[in-house]
C-alpha cells in the first residue's frame, strides 16, 4: 500500500481553539505559527511525538486573531480543529529551533547568494514487487504508525517484520494488478518538475526536491541534497491536502530529528505548509475535474457524488486531536459550495477507505456505504478520491477495481471516477502560489517558550494504552493460535 495507517497509542492533546464558521469562499490569509525551542533532552529522544510546549498561532484573519494550543504539541505545529485559510504555516528555523535573521539569510551561513528550495513530502510506494515487503517494513516500523511503550520499543522492528511478511503476499497481488508497482514516484517527480517551471514563470528560481517517507528517494536523501546545494531558505510542502499525524506529522518528525542534529540546517529559514485543502486553486481544480466527469453521465443531475478519503484510526482523532476529520469535512463543504456556484446541486456523501486491523477507523466506511447506496436505489455514482493528489494503489486498485465491483454488485448501474489531480495545470500553478506565499519572513516570526505538566488523567490514559500495546505485541509474537486468528482478521 502507498498510504496505510496502523493504530497506535497516542496521548491526548488538549487544545483551546477559537470557533470559526465554515466559509463558502477560500480566503487567502496568511497564518504564522510561533514555535518554542525544544529542549536538548527531547531531541535526544526522537521517539517522543509530543513536546511540552505552548504554541501560539497568530492570524491576519479578523475572525481568528489568536489560537493557543496549550500542553503538549505535536511536532512543529498545532493540532487544530480549524486552520485559517491560505494554509501557510511558518516555523522558525529547525521546526522550532533557532530563529530567523533579517533578509532571510542567517549570517552564520556565510553565503552571498540566496537559493530557494522546495521540499515535496510524500509517503512513497514500492516500484517493483520485490520492493513490497521492505516497503511495508519501513511503514510499520514507523513509531507514528505502531506505537510501543518505551520498555518494549525493542519489539518495534520485529513486529514490523512480522506484519510486513504476513501482509506482503496480498499487497503484491494488488500491485501486480496495477502493473507491478506504484506509479507514485514517477508522478511526484513530474509534479516537482511542474512546480519548478511554474515558479520560474512567476519569476522565482528554485530547486524542487522530493522526499518520500517509506521508499526511495527517502526524505534523508533529499535533505542531504538540500544541504549540498547550499539552500538558504526552504519551503516544505507535504503533498497531502489535509494534515494528519500519520502522514504530514510523521514526515515532519523526521525533519525535526535531522535538522536538530545539524548546525547548518538548524539555522536554515524554513516555512512549512501544513495543509492546503482550503486554497482556492485546489478547490476550483477539484470542481473542474468533478464537473468534467459529471458531463459523461446521461443524466448528470441525478449522479451521487461519492467522496472517498483515506481513513485514519479513530484514536488519532479522539485521543490525539488529529484535525484530519474536521479538515476533510470542511474540504468537502468548500468543493460542494464551488459546484453549487456553477449550477451543480448533486447529492453527495463522504466515506473513508483503506482501513487495516481489528480497530475502529473513521466512519462511515467506503465499502459499507456503497452497499447502502445501492440498497437505497442510487443508480449513478461518481467516485472522487479526495485525499489523494496522485494515482496509486488506493485509486487504481482499491477504488477502480474493488469498490467499482462492489458498487455494481450492489445495484449501482452507472459508475464513474474522478482522476487524481496529478499535474493538472491549475493545481500545479496553485501549489507554486502557495510556495511563494509561504516564503519565510523574519518580521513575522517570534519565538515563545512555556512548559506544562501532564495531568494525572492523561498520564494514566497513556500508561494504559502503552500496557495494552505491549501485551498485544507479545501475544502476536508468542501465541500461534491468537496470531492465526489475528492474521485472518487483519489480512
Amino acid at each position: 500500500m502507498d498510504a496505510t495507517s496502523f493504530c497506535g497509542a497516542l496521548p491526548q492533546t488538549k487544545l483551546s481553539v477559537s470557533n470559526r464558521n465554515f466559509s463558502s469562499s477560500c480566503p487567502r490569509v496568511r497564518s504564522v505559527v510561533s514555535v518554542a525551542r525544544h529542549s536538548s533532552e527531547e531531541f535526544q529522544q526522537p521517539d517522543k511525538l509530543y513536546s511540552r510546549e505552548s504554541l501560539v498561532v497568530s492570524s491576519s484573519s479578523s475572525a481568528n486573531k489568536e489560537m493557543t494550543a496549550s500542553g503538549r504539541s505535536y511536532l512543529s505545529g498545532p493540532v487544530l480543529k480549524r486552520n485559517p485559510g491560505g494554509q501557510a504555516f511558518c516555523a522558525a528555523s529547525v521546526l522550532g529551533v533557532g530563529a530567523y535573521c533579517e533578509g532571510f539569510v542567517d549570517s552564520h551561513l556565510h553565503v552571498t547568494e540566496e537559493k530557494v528550495g522546495v521540499l515535496l513530502l510524500n509517503l512513497g510506494g514500492p516500484e517493483t514487487l520485490n520492493d513490497v515487503q521492505p516497503f511495508l517494513f519501513n511503514l510499520f516500523a514507523d513509531p507514528d504508525i505502531i506505537r510501543l511503550p518505551r520498555p518494549f520499543q525493542f519489539l518495534q522492528k520485529p513486529l514490523a517484520k512480522l506484519i510486513s511478511v504476513l501482509r506482503a503476499p496480498k499487497s503484491k497481488e494488488g500491485y501486480a494488478s496495477i502493473g507491478g508497482g506504484s506509479p507514485l514516484r514517477k508522478i511526484t517527480d513530474e509534479q516537482a518538475d511542474g512546480i519548478k517551471m511554474a515558479l520560474k514563470a512567476k519569476g522565482l528560481t528554485a530547486n524542487v526536491y522530493v522526499g518520500m517517507r517509506y521508499w526511495y528517494p527517502f526524505t534523508e536523501e533529499a535533505i542531504h541534497q538540500i544541504k549540498k546545494d547550499k539552500i538558504t531558505k526552504l519551503v516544505v510542502l507535504p503533498l497531502y491536502p489535509q494534515f494528519s499525524i500519520s502522514t504530514t506529522g510523521s514526515s515532519l518528525r523526521v525533519l525535526q530529528n535531522i535538522f536538530s542534529e545539524d548546525a547548518y540546517l538548524s539555522r536554515l529559514p524554513i516555512a512549512i505548509i501544513q495543509s492546503w485543502y482550503q486554497r482556492e486553486g485546489y478547490i476550483k481544480s477539484m470542481a473542474d475535474l468533478i464537473g468534467e466527469e459529471l458531463q459523461k453521465f446521461a443524466k448528470p443531475e441525478e449522479v451521487m457524488i461519492f467522496f472517498s478519503a483515506h481513513g485514519v484510526p479513530l484514536t488519532y482523532v479522539e485521543d490525539a486531536g488529529d484535525p484530519y476529520k474536521d479538515q476533510m469535512e470542511e474540504c468537502i463543504y468548500l468543493i460542494m459550495q464551488e459546484l453549487k456556484a456553477r449550477g451543480s446541486y448533486n447529492d453527495h456523501t463522504l466515506a473513508y477507505q483503506s482501513r487495516v486491523g481489528p480497530v475502529q477507523w473513521l466512519k462511515p466506511y467506503t465499502d459499507e456505504v456503497l452497499v447502502e447506496l445501492g440498497q437505497k436505489g442510487v443508480k449513478s455514482l461518481l467516485a472522487v478520491p479526495v485525499s489523494f493528489v496522485s494515482e496509486h494503489i488506493e485509486t487504481l486498485e482499491e477504488i477502480d477495481m474493488e469498490y467499482k465491483e462492489l458498487a455494481l454488485e450492489s445495484g449501482i448501474e452507472n459508475w464513474g471516477r474522478v482522476p487524481a489531480l496529478g499535474c493538472t495545470s491549475s493545481f500545479i500553478t496553485d501549489l507554486a502560489d502557495a510556495v511563494i506565499e509561504a516564503l519565510p519572513s523574519a518580521k513575522s516570526i517570534s519565538t515563545t517558550r512555556s512548559t506544562s505538566e501532564e495531568s494525572d488523567h492523561d498520564f494514566l490514559s497513556y500508561a494504559i494504552k502503552m500496557i495494552f500495546g505491549s501485551v498485544l505485541a507479545f501475544v502476536l509474537l508468542l501465541s500461534p493460535k491468537v496470531m492465526t486468528a489475528f492474521r485472518n482478521r487483519l489480512f
